[in-house]
């Protein structure tokens, strides 16, 4: 073909077909694939020497190729339909492709097929719509080749390639393409910032965003109201709310976007400044801005987190005013979310039932509510309600299993198990969590286990569940092995993980274990988190060393209540009263103000020290902080009271009581015992009976006691027999202590004997102790002797049980035998703690 042949050719092409390519779309190109193929089957062309390529031959006549111009071409089917797909995890939407992609985009090769034969490959306009048209079918080499064989100095070229490897997932290939067009010089384009930052976001990349952040100011973007609002966004997702908080202020134009995207990072960060996004929501409006679906959601979420109803009641009259979000499922679902989070399951459950559509995620959103509520039957019964109305999702089953974890339901826990099973359900980490949580809580610990051991990528909730798991059933020793394979596997453990772990470590009371710990807390630096600090202190406190808990004590920058009140117990449970007192003043002093645990602390420190004066000062101060209802400080005063003689006051107290718990009950008949008033406390037993309070092994003890001290016999083995026959309560080593005290004040010395010589086992050193008293008290040295023998083998370690010996031993003239003891005792190095007094002056 001649030179002026093709010419004509390329103008024709231009003037013909060029602009139905431009107009060419999805929605447009299912009847003109049929056309093309004809065209490049059907016309006719000449082949270049050495190549197999056909060229178009003549101008183009068929009738099919008319409907390329620039009218509008009758509309098709779609050929390309996007299904939307949620990212669990990240609540935004992600873009896929169906299956018959490939059959439908196959119509942009014929296409790039006819730019090439025209040789109009590097032009920059039919380019940019090829270059479009890839990117949107995910064909991402055919969309580089177009790009590398077009003049690269066209920003929206850029613009192009860089939101179709985003759109395909290619992060690191957008920060790629980011940095080769920064090398180009030709300027940035405000898309090409938004997507590398939303790029940086997903590759966790806070850094390079923080590059890109310069890069505004460099290129004269920083007042963009696109870019300010990606950057908000970037820093909010990166837990720099500060930052964002910081571009959000130098923006001149601020816009819905740029408002909601605030006010979305706010609702994501800590409690403390989540009440931030109300006072933007107010300047949005002040600013003549309206709030959109999107910022009212994020609004909700923030009340929900908040637990601020009455901005939840505002948020939703808003939105009924201006008809925002009805019929919008997540809209419904975050109003109704916020009404179950702020404790008014009522208005959630109106809500939920008027909703047009009830969604997985509504039901969702409903059962977890009340799971956190404290409604465990309530969820069950919707959980129940769900299975027959809508598909199970993986958050779904999750709350079907927390749900039998908190009633205890093994054998429905079980089936859900069996349903994932059988329908072959990938569960994520946090089903699995779930799932060894339910198994725990149902003591089938064996179960739990297995589904551990068998989950390949285990993170630290997890473990977390699994040491819980261990602790709940009582293995402590497990749980500690668990918590060192953790750090084997080199999982970084979480600030629940590391309190659980102390909590097993407290209960094994192990200072070799808990130092090697502390030590590697310390190498990661953890140690300055508060909250492990003061599980710290407990569990030194615990452990017996009560210097190490001071030291721990002592270098926590940041003490809170816990922290003061934790130390002041150690004190207290050490018999340092005095030094409790001491840190109670200096707590005064540093402005914190004591709760209901730190008073009754303080009563028990006030107890060993016999401050009755000072006792009623704190319980003045309890009244003018409406502290009266609390039971357990109520109680500690009932105590104090009776103990230093104040019997009246106690029971003045006890009966103006507006709420008795079962404590209340035990703690006043404890206090007639300790008095010696028998009949005042058989009373407060009948009268639990009719308020249908069931007693507990404290009762009867305090019961038996107080028989013990008036000499009732008859009176307390009849009790003691009616706490298995009409109660169903076992008796414990306790109250066969009770019973052997008071058989022998009663010189029924063979019958308390009897008892312990045919149950071996009630056999600890206040029992046997109280028996060898009654021997010595009533002259039985025979006995004695026998008694004395069992005290020594129960404890052999105890220096006032060999006193108690020497003791009998001296009445009866024997002392040989004291000299025998003496040796032993000193032989072991046993030292008898003196006894004191204390007397209250005032």
């Amino acid at each position: 073909m001649s030179r002026r042949g093709r010419g004509r050719r390329k103008r024709d092409f231009q003037r013909e077909i060029l602009p139905g390519l431009v107009t060419l779309s999805r929605v447009e190109v299912t009847e003109d694939f049929q056309t093309f193929e004809e065209l490049m089957k059907g016309e006719e062309g000449s082949t270049r020497p050495g190549r197999g390529r056909k060229r178009l031959g003549g101008r183009i006549t068929s009738p099919k190729m008319k409907a390329l111009r620039p009218t509008r071409a009758k509309q098709g089917p779609p050929v390309c339909q996007l299904e939307e797909r949620s990212l669990s995890g990240w609540g935004k939407r992600t873009r896929r492709l169906p299956r018959q992609r490939c059959a439908n985009a196959i119509i942009s090769y014929p296409l790039h097929a006819c730019v090439i034969t025209q040789g109009l490959e590097q032009n920059t306009f039919l380019g940019s719509k090829l270059l479009n048209s890839f990117a949107k079918f995910d064909l991402l080499t055919e969309a580089k080749w177009v790009f590398n064989k077009i003049n690269h100095d066209n920003l929206s070229l850029w613009n192009s390639i860089i939101v179709g490897y985003f759109r395909a997932d290619q992060y690191s290939e957008v920060i790629g393409l980011y940095l080769n067009l920064r090398q180009k010089n030709i300027g940035i384009h405000s898309s090409a910032i938004t997507f590398a930052l939303k790029s940086c976001v997903e590759l966790g990349t806070s850094e390079f965003g923080r590059n890109l952040h310069t890069d505004t100011f460099k290129f004269g973007l920083s007042h963009n109201q696109f870019v300010g609002s990606s950057l908000i966004k970037f820093y909010a997702q990166c837990d720099q709310i500060g930052e964002a908080a910081k571009v959000f202020d130098e923006m001149t134009e601020r816009d819905v976007v740029a408002y909601t995207s605030m006010v979305t990072g706010y609702a994501q960060v800590s409690d403390r400044q989540t009440n931030k996004a109300f006072r933007i929501a107010r300047d949005m409006q002040k600013d003549g801005l309206e709030p959109n679906r999107v910022t009212l959601v994020s609004l909700l979420q923030c009340a929900s987190r908040l637990g601020a109803i009455e901005e939840g009641k505002s948020i939703h009259g808003y939105a009924f005013r201006r008809k925002i979000g009805f019929l919008d499922d997540v809209f419904e679902t975050s109003l109704l979310d916020m009404y179950i989070k702020c404790g008014d399951p009522y208005s959630g459950a109106m809500i939920f039932g008027k909703m047009s559509e009830k969604t997985t995620g509504s039901w969702n959103a409903l059962i977890a509510g009340h799971l956190q509520l404290g409604r465990p039957s309530e969820a069950f019964n919707l959980f129940r309600e769900m299975v027959n109305e809508c598909e199970l999702d993986l958050i779904a089953l999750a709350n079907g299993l927390l749900i039998c974890a908190d009633l205890g339901y093994l054998l429905i826990g079980k089936s859900i198990h069996c349903h994932i099973l059988r329908e072959g359900v990938h569960l994520d980490l946090v089903g699995t969590t779930s799932l060894i949580d339910m198994y725990s809580r149902c003591k089938h610990l064996s179960a739990a286990m297995n589904v551990f051991y068998r989950t390949e990528d285990k993170d630290d909730a997890l473990f977390n569940v699994m040491i819980a798991g261990y602790l709940h059933n009582g293995c402590v020793y497990r749980a500690v092995e668990t918590f060192q394979e953790m750090v084997t596997m080199c999982v970084r453990p979480n600030t629940g993980t590391i309190i659980s772990v102390l909590c097993a470590l407290s209960d094994m009371k192990t200072i070799r274990i808990s130092k090697s710990i502390h030590g590697y807390l310390f190498r990661q630096g953890l140690e300055a988190n508060t909250d492990i600090s003061n599980q710290f202190v407990n569990m030194y406190t615990k452990c017996g060393s009560i210097d190490c808990a001071r030291r721990v004590f002592d270098k926590i920058k940041s003490k809170d209540r816990v922290s003061w009140t934790s130390m002041m117990t150690g004190f207290v449970n050490h018999g340092l009263a005095d030094e409790a007192i001491t840190l109670f003043l200096l707590m005064q002093r540093e402005n914190l103000q004591p709760d209901c645990v730190t008073f009754t602390c303080l009563l028990q420190t006030l107890n060993q020290l016999g401050f009755v004066m000072l006792v009623k000062e704190i319980h003045g101060r309890l009244y003018r902080l409406f502290l009266e209802r609390d039971i357990t400080l109520m109680n500690s005063l009932v105590t104090i009271y009776s103990k230093w003689g104040k019997f009246e006051m106690a029971r003045n107290l006890f009966e103006h009581m507006a709420e008795k718990h079962l404590s209340t009950w035990n703690t006043m008949i404890s206090a007639y015992g300790m008095h010696g008033e028998f009949n005042p406390a058989l009373k407060l037993l009948t009268q639990m009976r009719k308020d249908n309070i069931a007693p507990d092994g404290v009762t009867f003890k305090s019961v038996l006691s107080a028989c013990s001290h008036n000499g009732l016999v008859e009176e307390g083995l009849y009790v003691f027999s009616s706490m298995e026959r009409e109660y169903g309560i076992v008796p414990s080593d306790e109250h066969y202590g009770c019973i052997v005290d008071l058989l022998g004040r009663a010189g029924r010395l063979q019958e308390a004997y009897d008892i312990l010589e045919h149950v071996p086992s009630r056999r600890n050193a206040s029992n046997v102790g109280a028996l060898l008293a009654a021997c010595r008290i009533h002259g039985n040295s025979e006995m004695g002797e026998r008694v004395g023998q069992w005290l020594l083998d129960v404890d052999p370690e105890n220096a006032s049980v060999y006193c108690s010996v020497s003791n009998l031993y001296a009445g009866g003239g024997r002392w040989d035998e004291v000299a025998r003891i003496g040796d032993i005792t000193k032989g072991k190095g046993l030292k008898r703690i003196p006894g004191f007094s204390r007397i209250d002056l005032n």
